[in-house]
């Protein structure tokens, strides 16, 4: 009715340009988040529990049926060495659906998928680049995928204080003390020490401040007190527990700090190049990472933006930081992968604009042309390591071919036309069909087939219906992935204290070696029944971490 006024065209105009600026934006998240949801949660039971994940379901567990909440026990003793965030999330998905594996998972899932959407906000706000294709990258690095899908604390404390750089670049980028943002700032951190300790403060967060000081160097000017009450809300919210801790078992948390710092100067120590090979944990983007760190210098113009000086300095001080720790574990390198992930956008935010030079071209046609072949490589690799074997029918393995095919056939074409969208959206769409219709079939390769576990047991219980407890031999050394299967705490026990023995029975205990003879006077009180040799390694006999204490012979003792 008013079109034809100017001002109301104009007002018509705008709003129909707004909605589909709007729409794009939300349909990329809506893409994200289904990716997350396919990434971190599909098939996510298919891997048996790692010791990490065990110690930390275990210590769940007897938080929530013996009611230790604030000083965590694992299999009856004290378990002060990690913080408790992640324990106390476990246990309240141990409340609503007991020993289920899949949703403790789940939890570690949503961290994940918070990483991802912080990761996201972050690309866009503070670098200004396109939110979908940064995310796609970070959700296809291996290290990602497998802590995204593992109930342990690394997933969650790199999460929070992915939050915590958010809210602080957020902060220290607008005019006035922000409040808000500072205090969310603080709270982040705080959760994060209260996930896994210092770890990701001193791997994460201090190599971005560092690098925003060096290559950005903000203005503080007016933001003295907003900074002062984020760190003092970091400290509340992160150390609370440990104060708490303390104050009520002062003599444990000092052995534990010596304990703690002993397994860092002296456990797994490591020459300090020993990370050289750090962009491996790139996985795929190997070589693209490489590309993306190096290629840019030879471009005046490259190698002075913004994006790629800030994100080539956080990831080089993270990598620094990192390797003047003794204790040297590839999965420490996980907090790397996100300073990384911003390092590679950079390229493909230049090569989406168009590639001009030489070299450009030729790097951009080897990436692709790699990753190509390697995709091609994989349904002849599964065919000749799962279809031989029968492990794989060949109505599910036509199904992977014809899906390595086309995105092979996809990226080919993308390296032709020089279009690096293909390159990420190509992998990523492989990454998401193998974990959305494939996984299921890797059990033969990373669980052990001949798996006898003791959780068979568990149900066993006396005349009265009381479950029957389990022990060990006080010289037997115990995993926790037993007491994990077991359900319930397995104590030491001393064969030859008869009179205690006695008291115990009927009880089931477990021994690395079947029992051939008993001590004299316990024979004469004790019936033994034997019920079976149970394996709970989760490697196949023959790999090399295959553990012989893993195996347990499971006798049941009852008064004569």
């Amino acid at each position: 009715m008013y079109s034809h006024y100017p001002s109301n065209r104009f007002f018509y105009y705008f709003c129909k340009r707004m909605s589909r600026i709007i729409d794009r934006y939300t349909v990329k998240w809506i893409v994200i988040i289904a990716a997350c949801a396919i990434t971190f949660f599909c098939r996510n039971e298919v891997i048996v529990p790692d010791i990490m994940e065990t110690r930390n379901m275990v210590t769940a567990r007897e938080m929530v049926y013996d009611g230790n909440w604030l000083i965590p026990t694992m299999n009856g003793e004290l378990r002060l060495e990690k913080p408790p965030l992640p324990t106390w999330i476990a246990a309240v998905a141990e409340i609503v659906s007991p020993y289920d594996l899949r949703l403790q998972r789940a939890m570690a899932g949503l961290a994940a998928t918070m990483l991802v959407v912080y990761f996201g906000l972050f690309s866009r706000r503070f670098f200004k680049t396109d939110i979908l294709l940064p995310c796609l990258l970070l959700l296809t690095c291996y290290n990602i995928v497998l802590m995204g899908r593992t109930a342990s604390w690394d997933i969650y404390t790199h999460a929070f204080m992915m939050g915590a750089i958010f809210h602080l670049s957020v902060a220290l980028e607008k005019d006035g003390k922000e409040w808000l943002h500072m205090i969310m700032a603080g709270i982040m951190v705080g959760l994060s020490v209260m996930s896994k300790g210092p770890v990701s403060l001193y791997a994460l967060f201090l190599p971005y401040v560092l690098a925003l000081a060096i290559v950005i160097r903000p203005s503080l000017r007016g933001k003295a007190l907003s900074l002062s009450l984020m760190v003092i809300v970091a400290i509340v919210v992160g150390g609370w527990w440990y104060a708490y801790v303390y104050v009520f078992n002062s003599e444990a948390v000092a052995a534990v700090v010596r304990q703690e710092s002993g397994s860092w100067i002296n456990h797994s120590v490591r020459p300090w190049w020993y990370y050289w090979k750090f962009f491996l944990e790139a996985g795929v983007w190997s070589l693209f990472l490489l590309t993306a760190i190096f290629l840019p210098i030879a471009s005046k113009k490259r190698r002075c933006s913004r994006q790629w000086l800030m994100s080539v300095a956080w990831m080089a001080l993270s990598l620094v930081l990192l390797s003047l720790l003794p204790e040297k574990k590839s999965r420490y390198l996980l907090p790397l992968i996100i300073p990384c992930c911003y390092v590679m956008d950079c390229l493909v935010e230049w090569w989406s604009r168009g590639c001009s030079s030489w070299s450009d071209k030729l790097f951009l046609r080897i990436n692709m042309y790699i990753v190509a072949a390697c995709i091609v490589a994989i349904p002849v690799v599964a065919y000749v390591m799962m279809c031989e074997p029968r492990l794989l029918s060949i109505g599910q393995w036509v199904p992977l071919a014809v899906i390595c095919l086309i995105v092979a056939a996809y990226i080919t074409v993308g390296g032709i036309r020089f279009e690096v969208r293909r390159f990420v959206i190509g992998v990523a769409v492989l990454f998401l069909c193998f974990e959305a219709f494939f996984i299921q079939h890797i059990r033969v390769f990373v669980n052990n087939v001949n798996m006898n576990s003791i959780v068979t047991l568990t149900e066993m219980s006396t005349k009265d219906g009381e479950k029957i407890p389990f022990y060990h031999p006080v010289d037997e050394k115990l995993r926790i992935e037993v007491v994990y299967a077991a359900r319930q705490c397995i104590r030491s026990i001393d064969l030859t204290a008869t009179d205690s023995v006695d008291k115990m029975m009927p009880f089931i205990l477990l021994t690395h070696h079947p029992i051939t003879e008993l001590p004299e006077t316990l024979s004469q009180r004790a019936d033994t029944i034997f019920i079976g040799r149970f394996d709970d390694n989760r490697w196949n006999e023959g790999h090399k971490l295959y553990n012989d204490n893993m195996i347990n012979y499971a006798t049941l003792f009852t008064k004569k």
